[in-house]
């Protein structure tokens, strides 16, 4: 089962920041990253999420691959190509894997313009060498679907440094 964890930082770059060293440990295998979304709230009061992977981007070239396969059977591979790109591209738009937009969005309009939240969804992590790592990283903990005893674990390794 996966574990939300939330974290509120006080600029708008430390939530990336984390982000980068987090997927520096799921490298290492010492943390199983299913999503990791940057959450910031802009200074005009808006909320923009950093997406960890772009739907978009894999649907487009996914939809590309089989346009041009049904283009080449219909011997029109780039009209093909264009139309699945397209597709491709719409449907990946439409789609939402991982932590629920909406959920981010309105937890993250509750922070002070100006600044970010880290949104981790993990399957598995070795606790120790993670929270060793994060120590002294900032931020505070908004919301974690972590045990009581790991969720006071995680507060106090990121206020020591």
């Amino acid at each position: 089962m996966a574990d939300l964890v939330v974290i509120a930082y006080d600029s708008e770059e430390r939530a990336a920041e984390v982000r980068v060293e987090l997927l520096k440990m799921a490298g290492e295998y010492l943390v199983d990253i299913e999503d990791a979304v940057v959450a910031l709230h802009k200074k005009d009061g808006k909320v923009k999420l950093q997406q960890m992977h772009s739907l978009t981007a894999v649907g487009a070239v996914g939809g590309g691959f089989w346009g041009v396969f049904i283009g080449l059977l219909l011997v029109h591979p780039l009209l093909g190509l264009a139309v699945g790109a397209g597709a491709g591209a719409a449907a990946g738009a439409m789609s939402d894997v991982g932590i629920n937009d909406d959920f981010m969005k309105e937890l993250a309009g509750k922070l002070t313009p100006g600044t970010s939240a880290l949104f981790v969804l993990s399957s598995k992590m070795t606790s120790d060498r993670v929270l060793d790592r994060l120590k002294g990283s900032g931020g505070h903990v908004m919301q974690t679907s972590l045990s009581h005893e790991d969720e006071d674990r995680l507060r106090k390794a990121i206020d020591n440094g």
